[in-house]
């Protein structure tokens, strides 16, 4: 079959640019296409010539079928993704085909079997005669449709927007899995030699390199004193051996002793080094730093309520001093963007609150709303945060108290999110995420005050955290598209952060591209809002050199 055959078929089909067209991998690693009408076999390389020529929709089951496409080396413009859009819209994980045509035509959930997850190819449905029923591009066109239509039938709008970009940020994850992020390896072993010492070259040198990495501790115990450092109890007691009396052996409650206790500065340095030594060390890099000097993990587009993507593998929390062994690959260089107060910035939106809406026009929005409280900058910064968090008590709580007058809108759609999270009610983010609350109304009467009021502290920021969220996938799926025509590829997503890799002498045009995506993004978000977004964007060579 020829390249003309697929786009004739296409044509044939009436598919025009955006409209849905199941894709699905077959079992032989062929490709089966499914439009309005009819279906087709394909090879990846048709598939590829016809996104580039069409650029349809394509309708997948879920991110399995980009992975398999990335290793083919196809990389299409854009998707629907079936699981995704249903982890969107239930606030549940499970999203295996069975369960979403299931769900889709109105199998309850005690009614559909407990098939295993990922994308097999039967679904035996929950009816009389147990018929089965093949799931292939037919059927994903025909879930896509009928997501499509739910979602119109709630509001569409945004939440039709949403849907979109959180399926191409499967196409992403893909491709980030595949590319991986450039570190360069003596770089890294350089510095784990400085941090945890040499590589050991059997299990004699190791357990000697730890001995002398507790040794450096030990020296400041007094006298006749010994402790396990890997043991909270035996180190509160070595503590106490000290003159420190302490309820835990917690970062943040030894960090007031650091300056006047070598014990505890050793100490705490000790545990940077040993978690580094554990999670972070040589048997970590050899397992997953390929030989091309990329450093490989598993994404996925959203981590549960929240909406954030993950990474495993460590790069969702790698040690900053590690970041100094992430360095571009010879004729490139880094654009680091990273969104500014994102989640005050957000808050405005989706509140649609004018008083905050006018302080986000400043590059720093603390100082108006420090104004408008009559209070200093970090005073505002705090009150903020205390809002969003729903502190009620010690300083942010008093903090806060004048963002009530000073912004009710704001503080009443919090308040709101609030109340129906200690209610046991689901709540949906600005794009339409689900965030389900633990127990039922029932349940939630019967509960304590403690627990309801936590509950709603997690009701009112998870709006914005899953709004937060929805936002930076959207430019991460922007910056993705326009950045292909430079040959630049992101390749970090961590939080509000971008890192895209671009060629040297493309860099000017690249961190333009992407300040100009964020403000495309925003009018695509938030249409007609006058919500100022901002990113801090630098060109570095190496991530460690990136202000912030």
């Amino acid at each position: 079959m020829g390249y003309v055959d697929v786009l004739g078929w296409l044509r044939a089909n009436r598919v025009s640019q955006g409209d849905l067209v199941g894709l699905v991998v077959a079992a032989d690693g062929s490709l089966a296409l499914a439009g309005p009408d009819d279906e087709l076999a394909a090879t990846a390389a048709q598939v590829q010539l016809a996104d580039s020529q069409i650029r349809p929709r394509w309708v997948m089951w879920s991110q399995d079928t980009a992975r398999r496409l990335v290793g083919d080396g196809v990389r299409l413009t854009t998707c629907w993704d079936v699981a995704a859009v249903q982890r969107l819209t239930s606030g549940r994980w499970r999203a295996d085909p069975e369960y979403v045509w299931a769900r889709l035509h109105g199998v309850p959930d005690d009614q559909i079997p407990g098939v295993s997850s990922g994308e097999p190819d039967l679904f035996s449905a929950a009816d009389d005669d147990a018929a089965v029923k093949v799931l292939g591009a037919s059927e994903a066109l025909t879930a896509a449709v009928l997501q499509q239509a739910a979602l119109a039938e709630s509001g569409g709008g945004i939440a039709v927007t949403t849907a979109r970009s959180e399926s191409t940020v499967e196409l992403l994850c893909a491709e980030l899995a595949a590319d991986g992020l450039p570190v360069e390896r003596a770089a890294a072993e350089d510095l784990l030699a400085e941090i945890i010492g040499p590589r050991p070259h059997s299990a004699a040198e190791a357990a000697a390199t730890r001995a002398a990495r507790d040794g450096v501790v030990l020296g400041h115990a007094p006298a006749g004193v010994a402790a396990d450092l890997r043991s909270p109890g035996q180190v509160r007691s070595l503590l106490a051996a000290a003159g420190i009396d302490v309820p835990d052996t917690r970062a943040h409650r030894l960090e007031e002793f650091r300056d006047s206790s070598p014990l505890v500065a050793a100490l705490l340095d000790w545990r940077k080094a040993e978690r580094i030594a554990t999670t972070y060390g040589y048997a970590w890099l050899d397992e997953n730093l390929g030989p091309d000097g990329r450093l490989r993990g598993t994404w996925t587009g959203c981590d549960g309520a929240a909406g954030r993507m993950t990474a495993s593998s460590g790069l969702h929390n790698m040690p900053a001093l590690l970041r100094r062994a992430v360095i571009a690959q010879p004729g490139h260089v880094f654009i680091r963007a990273d969104l500014g107060q994102i989640e005050p910035r957000v808050l405005a939106a989706v509140s649609g609150d004018a008083a905050l809406t006018t302080a986000t026009a400043a590059t720093d929005m603390y100082l108006p709303v420090a104004a408008e409280l009559g209070v200093d900058r970090p005073t505002a910064k705090v009150a903020m945060i205390a809002a969003m968090y729903g502190q009620t008590t010690g300083h942010g709580g008093t903090a806060g108290r004048g963002m009530r007058s000073a912004y009710p809108v704001a503080m009443g759609y919090l308040d709101t999110a609030d109340r129906s999270a200690r209610a046991g009610k689901d709540l949906r983010t600005y794009g339409g995420r689900l965030v389900r609350m633990a127990g039922s109304a029932d349940r939630a009467a019967t509960e304590s005050s403690a627990a309801r009021a936590a509950r709603g502290r997690y009701g009112r920021n998870a709006l914005i955290q899953g709004a937060a969220a929805e936002l930076f996938k959207m430019w991460a799926v922007t910056v993705r598209a326009r950045a292909a025509a430079l040959d630049a590829r992101i390749v970090l997503c961590l939080h509000d952060e971008l890192l895209v890799h671009v060629p040297e002498d493309r860099a000017a045009q690249a961190a333009e591209l992407v300040d100009h995506c964020l403000a495309e993004t925003a009018k695509r978000w938030a249409p007609g809002g006058r919500v100022r977004f901002i990113a801090e964007i630098s060109t570095v060579r190496c991530w460690a050199d990136a202000k912030g």
